[in-house]
């Protein structure tokens, strides 16, 4: 079925630039610094220059090697030493969890921010481990011959040293960093400075420390041009330490927007990891263009690097500018506005496919109402499909409606059946959409199934407008509207058990390598999701989303923890198989492999609680969102493609460990307590049978005959009589061996072998004889027979001495009755007669003439009697 696209993404960037020039400005700048200074703002944020944590969970700048000191580089999450060290270890096969585990912090060496000397903090320190400026440094060095260990000579010379003067601060307008001479940069601006060719040419004497400032004169700055050098100390960017993220010469809007943003995104349950470098970055970029707005970006002219993080922003800010009633005039709508989040869906919905007004604002107070109702959708599919049936209407109305369909009083009941009848014969054609396109922008096929969905979506927003009184205020026609036909809902077929020769192609060694090298590169779990499914027989979605710790055992046997979300059965139990407990216990190391790999440590016991245990690894920095059913769908089709097997899904791995199970033994009860059914009509819907599949069932459903202390008990092991709710939780004994008797089965072992019958054959009377639910029908016929003859009795006391005898043999059928209405099984019992002409005489074929008295006749009579 074709959907119409779904914009995830943010609108493009002007979509945030309204009429209203500096006015909107002022308003939007005045919510953010409204925001900002709440006590709900994290104040990391607030400053100019933002000063990242080490660790930081989302904008982590640090070596992840848990005691290392140094910072990330090359893109990766390692130091440069230990990026080293890991290309080597990689290359010997070693896990990079072990490597990281193994692997020993180093000491820094480069300072992340500007450190100011001990003795005089005005000053910047120019030496790590002495923490000295200049011109301490090198009295130290020529006191010592350069030795800076931290003894009590060091302390004792520090407290006999007198602070210098200050520089102040650098002179270019971005960095908060001292100045390290009297040109008054800071040390890397003044590097950048003599790289660039030292534009003004500002120029301080030669040896001016030893000529000026050790004899207590200034030192004079010479210029060539005194405004270029200026100038370029109001233009040169910021300094990039590596974890700091300086906002400072940005416009107050742009700073309060990235402030925000950057609060915004690390508080949310899924985020993308964002580099302090990458951020940096932007703000130059914004800086160097004047920017006073991020709606003000040009796309074109975005890197590569940062795009994503400012689509991100843009989308963030978005739900702070626009209210409900500004998505609704600019034609989107925000689910996040009503406190809704689709799973895997951006918060963004696209309306703006519906040109027509009137019918754009009907669907956006549609979707509107139903998320701010109390039981709001779960997922996008409902939203996405009354998308598609507003835009097929949309199409249409362009196309044939007076005015483009743009006045709805225009509209007759005319226009709505040629839209329902071109819909109509669009999907009995297969023919391609008007205005819905798929995801490669090729038009979408109309079926049966999007055809029913268009209607029925039409209808139901047309309806509700007419309900609410909203169509007559918009001059829109009542016959307008009750002309679109609802539409009949196309139902599925319910899949198939895989065929014998398919069940063996998706289980054979080979296929399920290559399954799993071609389209799983990054052993992300796609081998380990479909053998759980098999084995299972669970959803793909329950299984996709299993959590780390979903495993255990209980008495030593194996269980499987789930959550079967669809019926509302959570923290579900069912036992595994002791090969599929391997195959997640090897999933469940290598998850918590690559947390280690990741974090540096092992995770903690809360954390490990909410890992899990297929983790995306798209926005997914802790590890507790999972595998998606789209990826794991498009690598299952694609390898299902190529084993030439015909067109099959996932889904029929539950359908055929049911009719397996039922094949097996189980009963209907079993199987849909086994695969987490809500009903037994559900269960039937899985269980695949032919005549001799439900024969087998009916023949194991035993009950006490006519001639036993308690006629009509389930035979399981137990005296007590047996109830209808009772006989759901009992297990039947299929062990026993029968053989076929007129009405049931005689149980009686020596009969069973092929031996005589003590008791002349009289099985109705026999406390051996058992009914089966294969007899019911036969034992019905039998009652209404007793019934008959007992109404046409001469008197009451033969009447009711026939009652009393029939007796046993009523308590019995009634017994039968209880057990198969128990185990769901009444119903298939009485639509189908199973008792076969040669069930009757089995009995005189099998017992009448034993094969040994034939072999002896044969023997005696010669040949010629044989022939």
């Amino acid at each position: 079925m074709g959907r119409a696209p779904v914009t995830d993404r943010p609108l493009p960037l002007p979509v945030l630039a309204e009429t209203g020039g500096d006015r909107a400005g002022r308003d939007r700048l005045e919510l953010l610094t409204a925001l900002i200074s709440s006590p709900s703002f994290d104040p990391l944020y607030r400053a100019e220059v933002i000063c990242i944590p080490r660790d930081h969970p989302v904008y982590r700048w640090g070596c992840v090697v848990g005691d290392c000191t140094r910072a990330r580089t090359g893109g990766t999450d390692l130091c440069e030493e230990h990026r080293q060290n890991w290309g080597a270890a990689r290359a010997g096969g070693a896990g990079k969890a072990a490597f990281v585990s193994a692997a020993r912090g180093l000491e820094r060496l480069q300072w992340a921010e500007q450190v100011a000397c001990r003795v005089c903090p005005q000053l910047p320190a120019v030496h790590m481990s002495s923490r000295l400026c200049r011109r301490h440094f090198s009295r130290w060095r020529d006191c010592r011959g350069g030795a800076t260990g931290d003894d009590n000579g060091f302390r004792r010379w520090l407290s006999e040293q007198e602070p210098f003067d200050s520089y102040g601060t650098c002179r270019a307008a971005v960095c908060p960093d001292l100045a390290d001479s009297p040109l008054g940069l800071c040390s890397r601006h003044e590097d950048r400075y003599r790289r660039q060719g030292r534009p003004g040419g500002a120029r301080l004497p030669k040896s001016w420390s030893v000529r000026y400032e050790q004899r207590g004169r200034p030192a004079e700055v010479s210029y060539h041009d005194r405004g270029r050098f200026w100038d370029w100390c109001a233009q040169a960017p910021a300094v990039n330490w590596p974890g700091q993220i300086n906002l400072r010469g940005l416009q107050p809007l742009v700073r309060a927007e990235i402030q925000w943003a950057l609060c915004t995104h690390a508080g949310q349950d899924r985020n993308r990891k964002w580099e302090p470098r990458q951020l940096q970055q932007l703000a130059c970029h914004c800086r160097d263009r004047g920017l006073h707005s991020l709606a003000d970006l040009d796309p074109a002219d975005i890197p590569s690097c940062y795009a994503g993080i400012v689509r991100v922003m843009l989308h963030l800010l978005r739900l702070v500018y626009f209210t409900p009633a500004d998505t609704r005039e600019a034609g989107f709508i925000e689910t996040g506005h009503f406190g809704v989040r689709f799973p895997g869906r951006a918060s963004h919905i696209d309306l703006t496919g519906v040109t027509q007004r009137w019918l754009r604002d009907l669907l956006w107070d549609h979707l509107a109402e139903r998320m701010r109702s109390a039981d709001p959708p779960r997922s996008g599919a409902g939203a996405d499909n009354l998308r598609r049936a507003c835009i097929e209407l949309c199409a249409f109305l362009a196309a044939d409606a007076p005015g483009g369909g743009h006045d709805p009083a225009a509209l007759r009941a005319e226009h709505a059946q040629r839209f329902a009848a071109g819909q109509q014969h669009r999907a009995h054609h297969g023919l391609p959409s008007p205005g819905v396109q798929g995801p490669g922008g090729t038009p979408s096929t109309i079926t049966a199934s999007t055809c029913s969905l268009v209607l029925n979506g039409v209808r139901r927003i047309l309806r509700d407008a007419m309900d609410s009184g909203v169509a007559e205020t918009l001059g829109l026609g009542r016959q307008f509207i009750t002309a679109i036909p609802a539409a009949r809902h196309q139902r599925s077929r319910a899949r198939r058990p895989f065929p014998d020769e398919v069940a063996r192609a998706l289980a054979d060694e080979a296929n399920l390598a290559r399954f799993a090298a071609c389209y799983d590169p990054g052993d992300q779990g796609m081998r380990d999701i479909w053998e759980t499914i098999v084995c299972t027989g669970r959803r793909v979605s329950e299984v996709i989303r299993l959590r780390l710790d979903c495993t255990g055992r209980y008495g030593g046997l194996p269980v499987l923890w789930h959550d079967q979300t669809k019926v509302g059965n959570l923290d579900a139990a069912i036992r595994i198989p002791e090969r599929l407990h391997q195959i997640l216990a090897g999933r469940q190391r290598k998850t918590v492999d690559r947390f280690t790999a990741r974090h540096g440590r092992a995770p903690a016991g809360a954390e490990r609680a909410a890992l899990a245990l297929f983790p995306s690894k798209i926005c997914n920095l802790n590890g507790t969102a999972s595998l998606t059913y789209t990826w794991f769908w498009e690598g299952f089709r694609s390898w299902v493609d190529t084993l030439d097997v015909g067109h099959h899904v996932a889904h029929q791995a539950r359908h055929t460990l049911a009719t397996s199970l039922l094949r097996n033994g189980a009963t209907l009860t079993h199987v849909r307590r086994y695969l987490g059914h809500v009903s037994d009509r559900m269960a039937e819907h899985y269980v695949h049978l032919t005549s001799s599949d439900l024969d087998d069932v009916l023949h194991r459903v035993w009950v006490a005959g006519p001639g036993a202390a308690s006629p009509g008990e389930l035979l399981s092991g137990r005296a007590a009589p047996m109830t209808a709710e009772q006989a759901k939780a009992l297990a039947l004994d299929l062990s026993r061996r029968s053989t076929p008797a007129e009405g049931g089965f005689c149980t009686f072992q020596p009969v069973v072998d092929g031996g005589a019958c003590p008791w002349n054959l009289n099985c109705h009377n026999c406390d051996k004889f058992v009914m089966s639910g294969a007899d019911l029908l036969y034992w019905r016929r039998k009652r209404e027979q007793w019934y008959s003859i007992a109404e046409r009795a001469p008197d009451d006391a033969t009447a009711g001495y026939l009652h009393q005898v029939f007796a046993p043999t009523a308590a019995a059928i009634d017994g039968l009755e209880a057990a198969l209405a128990g185990l769901g099984l009444l119903d298939q019992a009485l639509a189908l007669d199973l008792r076969r002409p040669q069930d009757y005489f089995q009995r005189i074929w099998s017992l009448g003439f034993r094969a040994a008295d034939l072999t002896g006749t044969c023997d005696t009579a010669g040949p010629e009697a044989t022939a």
